[in-house]
């Protein structure tokens, strides 16, 4: 693992060092973010281009660690990087000229499009407590477009508080790493992985001391969905393509954060009669912020929690598959409380007029 430290590293140098580029970028471009409604937390007009500096790392990143010998440029790495590349073409356009949500998802799909041209894709599931391999055959494809588009879209949503979105990222690219790591003696595809979540992880960390509160910086839709996109492609390339049952589920914990909060985001608007893709506030993050916590601590609790689901998804690639499904289920249903104590009374007493 030590030899990863290096692209880590690299990465990271170059996130730092081209993110006040991104910044002088954005100015010139107009991608300014003015704060015109309750929802945003922060009061002046921030820049919000600060992706391109992510992107521009873990693109370059990859291609200098492919001409050194630690991955092949083969058809499936080409499809990540032209995938990656119009998931941030897509963000910087929105970050400029708001694209409408129907051109964003149609871009999405292209991008997960290209990945399975590259071979990139879920084939299969593992049933529960028996281990079977199920191919999925013709729902391969709309699967894995669904996955991928539903993971570059969560980040999205998260990203909503100073270094929040880059944090959680950089923590669930390292938990992918090591979650990996574990696998690599079996399939020795997934030192592929490893090199990529390690560049991922410098890039968003390289970029999180000006976005870190008070943010210099926004990472606008470039950022986030080419972090969402790139966490989507590890998990599929990756853990999912070990032939174990917990593997599967091992993606879900790491980005626990980002996919519950987006799926009772829309289990929340559908309750309220509301559209699924109308912002509100009513987030994880702004709940803690209702709570009485700041910003920095809001975000500090939700790194916590993140570096928590990291270790419990390594603890479990170890466990058997009764221990593991044990574990999984005292998580299901301390998410559940979690969930009720943080939103779902608030939804009640909202639905019923009590509020």
């Amino acid at each position: 693992m030590t030899k990863y430290v290096i692209p880590f590293l690299v990465a990271l140098l170059i996130s730092y060092i081209t993110t006040p580029l991104a910044k002088k970028i954005a100015y010139k471009l107009g991608a300014i973010d003015i704060p015109k409604d309750e929802r945003r937390v922060h009061k002046k007009p921030i820049p919000r281009l600060g992706g391109l500096a992510i992107y521009v790392s873990t693109v370059l990143s990859i291609i200098i660690f492919s001409f050194a010998g630690y991955i092949q440029m083969d058809k499936s790495l080409i499809s990540i990087l032209i995938g990656g590349t119009i998931i941030a073409v897509t963000g910087i356009i929105d970050d400029t000229k708001n694209l409408p949500a129907k051109i964003k998802l149609l871009g999405q799909i292209a991008a997960a499009g290209v990945l399975i041209w590259g071979g990139i894709k879920i084939s299969f599931i593992s049933k529960p407590f028996s281990g079977e391999i199920i191919n999925l055959n013709y729902l391969s494809i709309p699967i894995t477009i669904f996955w991928i588009v539903g993971i570059t879209n969560t980040l999205n949503l998260i990203d909503g508080l100073d270094g929040l979105a880059a944090g959680v990222a950089g923590i669930a690219s390292i938990s992918l790493m090591f979650v990996a790591s574990t696998f690599v003696d079996i399939f020795p595809f997934y030192t592929g992985i490893i090199l990529i979540s390690a560049i991922l992880a410098g890039a968003a960390f390289g970029f999180l001391p000006y976005n870190f509160n008070p943010a210099k910086i926004f990472m606008g839709d470039t950022g986030a969905l080419f972090l969402g996109f790139m966490l989507a492609v590890i998990s599929v390339k990756g853990v999912m393509k070990s032939f174990t049952t917990i593997s599967v589920v091992l993606p879900v914990i790491i980005l626990g954060i980002p996919i519950f909060d987006t799926a009772f985001a829309i289990l929340r608007r559908f309750i309220n009669r509301r559209p699924i893709m109308q912002a509100d506030k009513g987030h994880l993050h702004h709940r803690l912020l209702d709570k009485g916590l700041s910003q920095k601590q809001t975000v500090l609790v939700l790194y916590f929690i993140g570096m928590a689901l990291g270790g419990l998804a390594l603890v479990l690639t170890g466990m058997n598959v009764e221990k593991s499904t044990f574990v999984l289920g005292m998580i299901t249903g301390g998410i559940l409380l979690l969930i009720i104590q943080m939103s779902l009374v608030d939804l009640i007493k909202q639905k019923s007029g009590r509020n």
